[in-house]
């Protein structure tokens, strides 16, 4: 089967080249996320746990799990920030459908916030009942 011209001319990278497009991508997306307060302040958590935990003297399990559940906290906010967009774009008028769109995007984030906060508090309540 023979390529149309729109085919022919978008060719994908592949190899290091895609994965160098895909990181850069990536960086934007960080960049555009980065815009947002809600991910900034939790930035800003993020470094203030780690401080924490270096002061009470955390095991390194510790530090693992926490930096994991950040990572998807940052993951989830950075859906959720997606979501919004889209309904926005889509939908720019205010429509139950889109509100329940943005509700639900912000009640995931609220979930992993949290499971950190419980994590935090957990390995408080080890750290001094220990």
């Amino acid at each position: 089967m023979e390529k149309s011209p729109q085919e022919s001319a978008i060719r994908k990278a592949s190899g290091p080249r895609r994965m160098l497009a895909a990181t850069r991508y990536s960086m934007q997306g960080l960049v555009r996320l980065w815009r947002e307060e809600a991910f900034r302040s939790e930035a800003v958590a993020f470094v203030l746990g780690l401080l924490l935990f270096a002061v009470i003297g955390a095991e390194p399990y510790q530090y693992l799990v926490y930096v994991i559940l950040m990572l998807l906290l940052f993951c989830v906010e950075a859906l959720n920030t997606a979501i919004e967009e889209l309904v926005d774009r889509i939908s720019p008028e205010i429509s139950t459908v889109g509100r329940h769109a943005k509700d639900l995007g912000s009640f995931a984030v609220f979930c992993l916030l949290c499971a950190n906060g419980l994590f935090v508090l957990w390995c408080l309540w080890d750290s001094f009942a220990g």
